[in-house]
């Protein structure tokens, strides 16, 4: 079976019984690594800024800065890598490189298949982004029509109501609120990728199922409501949303 699931689902073998977890009606979800290929693009951005000075962009210092602000990811890079940059200049430099290399970026599997059965559906689905409004506009400069699909995007590197960025709940928390109804956390559920999302929508109050890379550790998933290797593999019947048809 190609699921993984975190301590909480309660599904044994194949053809046993379904795992139940709360019911929800409203998504939202991240979109680098989770609907957009664009961290091994980021990889390669961050590698050549830091290889003239002989430093390495390793996995634990991609894991740790995974999910964070513009300005958050800039200082903790510069930081980790002792790059003789500020971060506001690591910021010019990358941003530049990254609005070359992004156009390219592809949907991640099962991506557009979920997007688009949620709202034929109807259910209300929300962007929370750590990015910012122009590097969301490079990224989804080629999948334009699926990412209109969404009913509000939130923009955490650009957004004046999202304080602190994740591993704070704040952006998950704006971006249930600018839903016409207004639902309660309980009713949210978040799609991610990193840490630092998951621990941010479990803060939040939401259910938070994970697409992980799969260099990150077991200890840094067990919090999650439920890990996938892939969208591809989420069943919606499990959260009270409508099933896919095939």
């Amino acid at each position: 079976m190609s699921r993984l699931f975190s301590s909480s689902s309660v599904l044994g073998a194949a053809g046993s019984k379904m795992a139940s977890f709360g019911k929800v009606t409203h998504c939202i979800f991240d979109m680098d690594g989770l609907l957009l290929d664009t961290e091994v693009l980021y990889t390669q951005v961050t590698q050549s800024i830091a290889e003239p000075y002989g430093k390495t962009y390793t996995w634990e210092i991609k894991q740790s800065i995974m999910g964070l602000q513009r300005d958050e990811a800039a200082e903790a890079i510069v930081a980790a890598l002792e790059l003789p940059l500020t971060p506001a200049e690591y910021v010019e430099v990358s941003n530049d490189l990254i609005n070359r290399t992004m156009e390219q970026c592809q949907l991640m599997p099962g991506a557009e298949r979920l997007v688009r059965h949620l709202h034929r559906h109807n259910v209300p689905i929300a962007l929370a982004t750590s990015s910012g409004v122009d590097s969301v506009e490079v990224k989804t400069k080629n999948h334009r029509e699926l990412f209109e699909l969404f009913g509000h995007k939130v923009m955490g590197s650009s957004d004046p109501d999202v304080k602190e960025g994740k591993p704070a709940p704040d952006i998950f928390l704006v971006a249930a609120s600018r839903f016409a109804d207004s639902p309660p956390p309980d009713r949210c559920l978040v799609f991610e990728d990193a840490p630092n999302g998951v621990t941010a929508a479990i803060a939040a109050g939401m259910q938070a199922v994970m697409v992980p890379d799969p260099r990150v550790e077991e200890d840094q998933r067990k919090h999650a409501t439920l890990v996938l290797r892939s969208l591809e593999d989420f069943q919606p019947e499990q959260f009270g949303l409508p099933p896919f048809s095939t």
